[in-house]
């Protein structure tokens, strides 16, 4: 079993487990991936926060801020915000994505047998081409907020893009892969 939960990801120059955002999540932890310009990231369990904290997350950093939120590391819905409001969403592991929307038809019987089906694997063909479509928008969204994060030079796109249509065993590393893609540096522990 993978983890599920979320890693929040912003800039301070305090302890970012410390922000009174995380109080009553005992279970807050600092990853050991702090990165230059006080980038760090929180790891959460599932359960003791949720994506609506992220605008107290930025408000109390005074900086952009992003969380992925993270399902048995498998798959993760990724949700920037910059200082100004504007929000950006992007899905990472699209092939486990597909899988987990694709709507079951009202007439399955047995909903594991429809897993195994020609008709299943077709309507997980269809999501996966639906949010292929998404991702130049999301790329864009993801520009936008590193570089209203003080991100320079910026990315290009393209590798934004070759990032978000990419597969790895674990959600967590692309995450990881998207923040260095997006141009923030390196852990300094990496």
């Amino acid at each position: 079993m993978g983890f599920s939960g979320h890693l929040v990801f912003a800039r301070s120059s305090r302890p970012l487990r410390k922000s009174p955002v995380f109080d009553g999540a005992e279970d807050a932890v600092d990853l050991d991936e702090r990165r230059v310009g006080g980038w760090q990231t929180v790891q959460l369990r599932q359960g003791t926060w949720n994506v609506e904290r992220l605008p107290a997350v930025v408000d109390w950093t005074g900086a952009p801020a992003c969380v992925a939120d993270v399902s048995d590391s498998d798959l993760a819905l990724v949700t920037g915000l910059d200082t100004t409001g504007r929000r950006w969403q992007a899905w990472l592991n699209l092939d486990a994505v597909a899988r987990l929307l694709v709507e079951e038809p009202d007439d399955v019987d047995d909903p594991i047998t429809w897993l195994y089906t020609p008709a299943f694997h077709e309507a997980v063909r269809r999501k996966r081409a639906e949010l292929d479509q998404a991702i130049p928008e999301d790329a864009e969204g993801a520009l936008a907020w590193a570089e209203a994060a003080g991100v320079h030079p910026p990315a290009e796109r393209s590798a934004v893009e070759k990032l978000l249509r990419s597969q790895k065993p674990f959600a967590e590393d692309l995450f990881r892969a998207l923040l260095d893609t997006l141009g923030f540096p390196r852990p300094t522990n990496a």
